[in-house]
């Protein structure tokens, strides 16, 4: 028996056309669905393989407050040695900057211990700045390790003071509001010899305006009180010192625990007797 013929419609030309357009625009979003997919891929392993270590808000949170546990920057010091030779980011790299500093001014039992603790901030630092070459913090730590690893050194050291000003002069292009590098070009000008461009005004001046950015850096007051008994100044000196032990909310608790209200007696102490 046969079977009946089953008779279709003819597809008419548009229909054909209809269909060949709705596979196409099918086929382009799934093509469009896959790159997004592997563009969001991408996007989330370069950020991870970059995100700066946990460490880095530690040290954001902990850097005025170091003076509570003096072990933990050992600690952090050690930690972010080892993260940055496993993945070199320039956030984790200024944190070590930071922290190498802190470190050589409070922690430091030597010269050679200090020279090597900013010699391993100034590296550091450097590297984020070929890494963020805008970083303002970048730039900042690089002088400001580079000048004391100078000033451990002595006047063998003099051969840095082009970067130091360099830095200096970078960061203030950046953000000429940021109130710590005024700090490190007043102590430049005034640890400097004149014959090697150190200049006691620009010193003042320096110091003065960064106070004015924020009154409570107590380590930029310090500054200040040297500079003025270098010239003579010896009252307007000894207000500024009294003013840094007077301090109750300073900028960092933690420097002027350990250092800018220590300074400031021995410097106190220094002028009993001095009019």
């Amino acid at each position: 028996m046969n079977a009946p013929t089953v008779l279709r419609p003819a597809t008419s030309p548009a229909s054909a056309v209809t269909a060949e357009l709705t596979a196409l625009a099918s086929a382009h979003r799934i093509r469009l669905v896959r790159v997004i997919a592997v563009t969001l891929l991408v996007l989330i392993a370069a950020t991870a393989a970059h995100a700066a270590s946990p460490l880095v808000a530690e040290v954001h949170a902990w850097a005025t407050r170091y003076h509570e546990n003096l072990v933990r920057i050992d600690q952090i010091r050690a930690e972010l040695t080892q993260v940055v030779k496993q993945n070199p980011d320039a956030d984790d790299l200024i944190a070590l900057a930071q922290v190498c500093f802190i470190w050589g001014d409070v922690r430091a039992k030597s010269a050679a211990e200090k020279l090597e603790a900013y010699d391993q901030g100034r590296r550091a630092a450097e590297q984020a700045v070929g890494l963020q070459p805008r970083s303002v913090l970048a730039h900042f730590w690089y002088g400001t390790n580079t000048a004391r690893w100078g000033q451990t050194k002595g006047l063998r050291a003099l051969f840095v003071l082009p970067t130091i000003r360099r830095e200096i002069a970078t960061v203030l292009d950046l953000d000429a509001k940021f109130a710590p590098v005024y700090s490190l070009a007043g102590y430049v000008d005034a640890e400097v010899p004149s014959p090697f461009g150190g200049d006691l005004d620009r010193s003042e001046r320096m110091f003065r305006t960064g106070l004015a950015l924020d009154p409570r850096f107590t380590g930029m007051r310090v500054g200040l009180a040297k500079t003025l008994l270098k010239k003579g100044r010896v009252d307007e000196a000894r207000r500024e010192l009294q003013a840094v032990l007077d301090e109750r909310t300073p900028s960092s608790p933690a420097d002027w625990a350990m250092k800018d209200s220590r300074k400031a007696r021995e410097l106190l102490d220094s002028l009993q007797g001095h009019s």
